[in-house]
């Protein structure tokens, strides 16, 4: 999931989490499916779909639903999904996912898909005994983690790295007969907690996009606001960083300079590479494609161009109308 930031959009439908601000701003979200292969050495992800969120019911998690059901309709028999932490894995078996790994909470609990058998005595059991993977503190007090079915233990790059497996299990309110799944905490020591997932790697070349789109191609900022266009720009711009990354890819690495002695094919130096080529103008363009021929030699430029809005706001309006002494002698 991925967001192009429309704080002043008035009417957006959906918003999403920045970082920086600490809380959700209004945002036009784009679910991105990609299939991750290789061109030489570097990893890189194949646009599939754009899933938009339904103008109906523009929540997150309805929209994370559509994604899944769409990923679940594209994955090939031999495919496996990988999804970030938004994803339930309620919804995954719910929309026919088979096949996936998708990354969970430190304080995810689970059951076991069978429940035990009958004592004898009681309630006959329905729900499987509850499998806690990470120790757990509440409120002043330590659970203890449920001891895995197995372990295993290899050497990475000359790390000592220990899985711990649970298998067969379930999530914590499923119904009797859910589909069950393998739960694996890798302990690492080179991070302080455990990571409670498996070929999360081959999702970053699909972060990459959203990389690509909006800080190499500058189209984090949007200024439309047409609602079709504010949905189609994001996909056009996604679509357009991918067209980047798979070209900077296929090319020759291209140095920023002469202390650049290693270079990578980046989207990055590819797009600094074709800022200083000029643009055919005998390239056969569509007749929709043209020059905006717009008047703008009225409009202030360079330095008092800038839009400086302070508490004096009609002090910051009128000084581009009626400019100073100092700005006429400039």
């Amino acid at each position: 999931m991925t967001g192009s930031w429309r704080p002043r959009l008035q009417g957006c439908p959906t918003r999403h989490v920045h970082a920086a601000a600490g809380k959700a701003l209004p945002a036009i979200l784009v679910g991105l499916i990609g299939r991750v292969g290789s061109s030489g050495k570097q990893r890189l992800a194949l646009p599939l779909a754009w899933v938009r969120a339904d103008p109906a019911d523009p929540r997150p998690s309805t929209h994370h639903r559509l994604l899944v059901r769409a990923a679940v309709a594209q994955g090939a028999a031999d495919d496996a999904l990988v999804l970030e932490a938004a994803f339930a894995m309620a919804v995954l078996q719910e929309e026919g996912a088979t096949r996936y790994v998708v990354r969970c909470a430190k304080n995810s609990t689970f059951r076991r898909a069978q429940p035990p058998a009958y004592r004898g005595r009681g309630r006959i059991p329905t729900r499987g005994v509850l499998v806690r993977p990470l120790v757990r503190p509440v409120k002043g007090r330590t659970l203890a983690a449920t001891p895995p079915d197995h372990a295993e233990t290899w050497q990475d790059d000359g790390v000592a790295l220990h899985a711990e497996v649970w298998d067969d299990l379930a999530v914590s309110n499923a119904a009797p007969g859910a589909p069950a799944f393998t739960v694996v905490a890798v302990h690492d020591p080179r991070y302080r907690q455990p990571l409670l997932h498996a070929l999360y790697q081959d999702r970053w070349p699909v972060a990459q996009l959203p990389l690509a789109a909006k800080q190499m191609l500058d189209a984090a900022r949007a200024f439309v606001h047409a609602p079709e266009t504010c949905q189609r720009l994001p996909a056009l711009a996604l679509l357009a960083g991918a067209i980047l990354t798979y070209a900077a890819a296929r090319s020759p690495a291209i140095p920023t300079g002469f202390w650049d002695r290693r270079p990578q094919p980046t989207p990055g130096r590819l797009r600094r590479a074709l800022t200083r080529c000029p643009f055919p103008h005998d390239f056969p363009l569509p007749a929709r494609l043209r020059a905006k021929a717009a008047v703008t030699a009225h409009l202030p430029t360079g330095f008092w161009g800038q839009r400086r809005y302070t508490d004096a706001t009609t002090e910051t309006t009128t000084a581009h109308l009626h400019p100073t002494p100092l700005q006429e002698a400039a």
